[in-house]
């Protein structure tokens, strides 16, 4: 009856995203990219090497990627031969990562229904399965349990549980041979529907990520003329709602210098942050006119929508990959997400780089935030005027300012580590030899 129920879901789940592909274009993509499919998957692994071990990786979309990405480059590195797939669930992470070169094969990952978990499986046929974080679908771990095969989570995460979940997660949880988690919270909950044994709380592998980004940090030029000589905050993956917090601050003080990277970067956002930022330039265009420090006149031959004679003190970021890089050139960070139902993002992106963090006042179901503010690297803030004292007392305060970038950076490394707790584990049990 339960898997009856389940599958009814399903199919009604695929058909919606067909319906919604008429008009929405993320749900455009989710169909076409699974039109076909198996054909496709079929000629494209007759044209891979026959790799030793075979390692898939599933993530729901780019974030649970950046998640796993660190176990999976150490894989490589130590099994160069290895062959390795990743699937997405997301357009969001396809789109963005089907070009990726440290794995054999990217693609979507079909709906799950029984019959396209057997193909998918018996296709692929994992040596060892990878899955990140908290997407879990019931078939395909089914299959994979049916076959023997080992199935770990990384980076798990149990939050509330909806009703849907709750019908069948025994069934679902019971596929995973080890459960690698965040917090003890989540092994709490894992214990109280009897699964102990085989759970192990190893932090988060995003650390390891970030961290791994900072200690390879490249410039942009562009980025770094426009910074220079100026107080700095960086606002990344912003909402509407975060921007509307910003906006005033950004207005009155023209001296320090603002940069936004929106978490959409269409077309029409972009052209609506240009109006609510009017002194503002998109990236594409500094990097394609010259840009001086000083103040910058006749704004409407880069950008349009600025009175001449106004001084640039905005730079949209009107493109997606940069953003990681981006905080290194603040002395203070903005993270958006906490203002909406969107959830906070990466915030350890900034924090790495040793610089305060603020962020909206939904953040309770983020672990990191709430560590991140018992050290003193972060601050939550519930509008913009609670935004704008707490600024204005950090750029007053050089001391206290060091002091909150110096505790976020040890935070962050401080809590590194999960990607080796994995690596054991897999090299211990022979995982990649069965």
């Amino acid at each position: 009856m339960i898997t009856k129920f389940y599958n009814l879901f399903i199919n009604i789940y695929g058909f919606a995203m067909k319906v919604a592909s008429l008009w929405n274009p993320k749900a455009k993509q989710w169909k076409d990219g699974r039109k076909g499919f198996f054909e496709k998957l079929s000629k494209t692994l007759e044209n891979l090497p026959n790799g030793n071990p075979t390692i898939w990786m599933h993530c729901a979309s780019l974030g649970e990627f950046e998640q796993g990405r660190p176990l999976l480059e150490k894989i490589k590195a130590r099994h160069p031969q290895a062959k390795i797939i990743l699937t997405f669930f997301s357009p969001s992470g396809y789109e963005i990562r089907k070009g990726y070169k440290g794995v054999n094969l990217v693609c979507y990952l079909p709906l799950d229904t029984a019959s396209n978990a057997a193909t998918f499986v018996n296709y692929i046929n994992p040596t060892l399965v990878l899955w990140v974080k908290y997407e879990f679908w019931l078939h395909y771990l089914q299959e994979l349990k049916r076959k023997d095969i080992p199935v770990l989570l990384i980076s798990g995460l149990l939050q509330n549980e909806n009703a849907f979940y709750k019908l069948y997660r025994k069934r679902l949880l019971a596929c995973f041979t080890h459960f690698f988690v965040q917090t003890e919270a989540s092994a709490q909950k894992l214990a109280a529907i009897g699964f102990s044994e085989n759970v192990t709380v190893s932090g988060d592998t995003r650390f390891d990520r970030v961290i791994e980004i900072a200690e390879a940090f490249e410039h942009i030029p562009a980025v770094a003329k426009f910074c220079s000589g100026h107080k700095v905050l960086v606002a990344g993956s912003t909402w509407t709602e975060d921007e509307e917090e910003l906006t005033h601050y950004v207005r009155v003080n023209p001296d320090i210098r603002f940069i936004i990277a929106p978490h959409e970067v269409d077309e029409e956002n972009i052209k609506d942050l240009q109006k609510e930022f009017p002194r503002s330039v998109l990236f594409s265009a500094l990097q394609s006119k010259p840009f001086h420090n000083e103040a910058v006149k006749a704004f409407d031959a880069l950008a349009g929508s600025a009175q001449p004679n106004e001084v640039i003190n905005t730079l949209i970021i009107d493109n997606i990959g940069m953003l990681s890089r981006l905080y290194k050139y603040a002395d203070i960070t903005y993270v958006g997400g906490g203002f909406g139902e969107s959830g906070l993002h990466n915030i350890l992106e900034a924090a790495v780089y040793g610089k305060p963090v603020f962020f909206g006042p939904v953040y309770q179901k983020h672990f990191e935030a709430i560590e991140l503010e018992d050290a003193g690297g972060a601050i939550s803030i519930e509008n913009a005027l609670e935004l704008e004292a707490r600024l204005k007392e950090l750029w007053e305060n050089e001391n206290l300012l060091k002091e909150k970038g110096e505790a976020a950076k040890q935070y962050v490394y401080a809590s590194a580590g999960a990607t080796g707790y994995i690596m054991d584990y897999i090299y211990k049990n022979r995982l990649l030899t069965n």
